[in-house]
This record gives C-alpha cells, structure tokens and sequence, in this order.
C-alpha cells in the first residue's frame, strides 16, 4: 500500500510518503507523473529499498538513485521533468491557477533507470497540489492603466500588501501570488508588458504604472497600512528595487535574483530616466546541444561608464531581502547584491538582509517547485542556460520562501 498524506494541499507544503506491506528489503523504483495545463506529461524517479519489516518513508530512507540520492522527502515532486517523449526545457509552473495540480505517485517493482520502461505497478495514489486555498479570491484587475490580478485570503482582514512580478517572460505569472495569499497576504500578480493592452516588449518603462499599481493596492480597503512590500524575481526583482526606492507607499522589498542596476528597457519617473544596461550578444557562448549561456552577456554595472543606469537604492527608507543563487547562470546576481550591499553601507545603511544560497540557479520560486536548469527563453525563442544543481536548488526554494514570507509579515505587520 501507498500513503501520500495530505492527499490534497497547498502546493508549497511538504507530504509524507510511505509504503508498506513490502518483501523484506525489497527493491522498488518510486515514480511521479503530472501534466500541465497543455498536456505535456513531466515526470520523475528515484530508487528505494524497503526496510526489514518491508516499509518505506520518504522523509527517513533514502533513495540510492534515478533523479536524486540521499533522504529527500519531497524529492519527487521537485525533480519533475518533462517527459523522454515530450519537448525538452519547459517548465511545470501552472497555467490555471484554479485547479490543482494532480501528481500520481506510482510504487513499480525493481530498479528502473529514469527513462527506462518501470517494472509492474504494485500501489498507486493521487495528490492534489493546490495554489489556491479554498476561500482564497481572485479578481481580475483594469484599475487605470493597471492590469493584473488581486489576490485575497478567505476573511475581513484587513492582510498585508505584496506586488508581485515577474522577468522578461512577460505576461501574468500567478503562482506566487495565489500561494501569497493562501500564506495570508493580499497579494497583487501584476504584468507589465506582454498582456491584454500593455505594451508587446520591454522597450521602456514609466514607474508611474507600478506606482499606480502601488497605491491602488495600499488604498485597499482590505489592506494593511501604511506601507505596502513588492517582490520581484529577475527584470521584476531590479523594478522592485526601483519601486522602494523611488515610491514611498513601498516599505519592503524582495529582490530575488535581481541587478541592482537598471537593465535592458529604460525607466522614466517624471524627468528622471534610467538607461538600460544592455545584453552584448557576442558575448553570448552556445554550448554543443544548442544551450545559450548569457552569463557574460550583460554589460557591467561596476563599470563607471554605466553608473546612470544604477539605482540609487540608498535613498529608500525601506527594507531589502535581497535572495540570490551562487550558481545562477542566467546572470551575475552574487555580483549585483554585493554591489547593492556595498552601496548602501557607504551610505550608513544596515537595512537589507541577504540569502546566498550555493549551488543554487536563477529562478528561486516558492518550496518545491519544480527545477529547471535550461528553460526556453520566451524573448529569444532558445534554450538559456538558468544553472544551478536540482538538490541544492530545492533546498534554496524550501529555505528562502519561509524567509520571504517572515520578512514581509516582520516589515509590513
């Protein structure tokens, strides 16, 4: 028999697994299969070997191969990889937040490679993985020129308020925000290009739009005062880094693998402009199964030639998190929180606290969220290289998203 429990949860809490009724040490391949919302079938392995009683428990045995080794509770889920049949280098995030993500946990006989056809099935079962906790409301947003969603827990509140963003993949990225506020906050997805009637690419920017956006989430009536936070992974990380800096309605910011230098699209706010730091594309090496790496690729911001593009950070009176992988191949994000750090201790400023995780790449999403070292590059229609190494990267998620979560509640009550 096999226990997966709790059967249905939010999909950035931990289940335990456990197999009985066995043969005395015998040897088993667990796997997990789930499809995303297009229907491509993402999967994982690893191998296990049943006690002396004929038991098995994921968060105390550890697996011996297939996708990871050692004890790792939630190993399967965070391993999930499209399928030997499937296109390579997509990511299992979800499309519909809606409805819950169902994984089958599938026990075969015997030690299978991954990729191999599995040994006979001996016990099966489902869990569901929720990014919407029931009660939790979304509400699709065309406030001014803003558009997203908003995302609201169950309850009168009022619940602290969080902007939400992500990188240059464009469009409105949700998981986060929908986890956010089962976690309790209000919690606002907002896009920024590439969505409904904001514009098609990242050309320039005017911070008006995120400082509506930013005020209209403060001016909920279900909203906490006076201070909102923002958190932002990549490109989002850098315009979260503006918005505190730049708009005192934001207190807090999370900065997740971000530049602490304007890149790629120029920010107007009122006669100010940052110019863009921009990507040299000779300087981008194509490995032999046709994987860019863009690591070098971006132009320096401790180049004095760029201090325009520099964001003055230290004018903030808020709070920084700043959460980088020292693996991220995607760019030098190790680099540029120190560069933030340095800048604002020259400036008498303690107010930042910095998450370095080793062996962790470029996108650090909340707890057990599948990894993904080589996604394709919605801008530039290639496999880039993300980096980082699937154990520690798990690791990274699991750490920092409680983190994420303490800082914003520490700083916005």
């Amino acid at each position: 028999s096999l226990a997966v429990s709790p059967a249905a949860g939010p999909a950035d809490e931990r289940v335990e697994t456990r197999v009985a009724g066995l043969s005395p040490e015998q040897p088993v391949t667990l796997r997990a299969v789930a499809a995303d919302g297009r229907g491509c079938l993402f999967q994982s392995c690893a191998h296990y070997r049943a006690d002396s009683r004929g038991e098995l428990h994921l968060g105390t045995d550890a697996s011996h191969g297939g996708d990871y080794p050692g004890v790792e509770p939630m190993g399967l889920f965070w391993s999930l990889a499209p399928a030997g049949m499937e296109r390579p280098y997509q990511r299992l995030v979800p499309r519909s937040i809606g409805d819950p993500m169902k994984v089958e946990v599938l026990v075969h006989q015997g030690h299978s490679p991954p990729g191999a056809i599995p040994g006979p099935v001996v016990a099966k079962a489902e869990v569901e993985r929720w990014f919407m906790a029931p009660g939790v409301r979304r509400i699709r947003l065309k406030e001014g020129v803003v558009r997203g969603s908003l995302f609201l827990p169950p309850g009168d509140g009022p619940f602290p308020g969080v902007v939400d963003m992500y990188g240059d993949e464009g469009g409105l990225v949700e998981f986060r925000s929908s986890l956010l506020a089962t976690r309790g906050f209000a919690a606002l997805s907002l896009p920024y290009f590439d969505f409904e009637d904001l514009p098609k690419v990242m050309k320039e920017f005017r911070l008006e739009y995120f400082e509506q956006a930013a005020r209209f989430l403060q001016r909920h009536p279900k909203v906490k005062g006076p201070g909102i936070g923002v958190i932002g992974t990549g490109k989002g990380a850098e315009l979260a880094l503006s918005m505190i800096t730049f708009l005192p309605e934001v207190v807090a910011a999370v900065s997740v693998s971000g530049c602490s230098s304007n890149t790629v699209a120029d920010l107007h706010y009122g006669k100010m402009t940052l110019p863009g730091l921009r990507f040299d594309m000779n300087k981008v090496s194509v490995s032999d199964t046709g994987v860019f790496d863009i690591f070098e690729a971006l132009d320096d911001p401790a180049n004095p030639a760029n201090s325009p593009s520099t964001i003055p950070i230290e004018k903030a009176e808020g709070h920084f998190l700043l959460v980088v992988g020292e693996n991220d191949r995607m760019w030098k994000s190790s680099l540029y929180a120190e560069l933030a750090i340095k800048r604002l201790r020259q400036h008498g400023k303690e107010n930042f606290e910095l998450l370095s995780y080793p062996g962790a790449g470029h996108r650090i999403d909340p707890s057990f969220t599948p990894f993904c070292q080589v996604a394709m590059d919605r801008v530039l229609g290639v496999p880039v290289l993300g980096g980082g190494e699937s154990k520690a990267h798990a690791h990274a998620q699991e750490h920092s998203w409680g983190k994420i979560q303490e800082f914003l509640h520490l700083h916005l009550g």
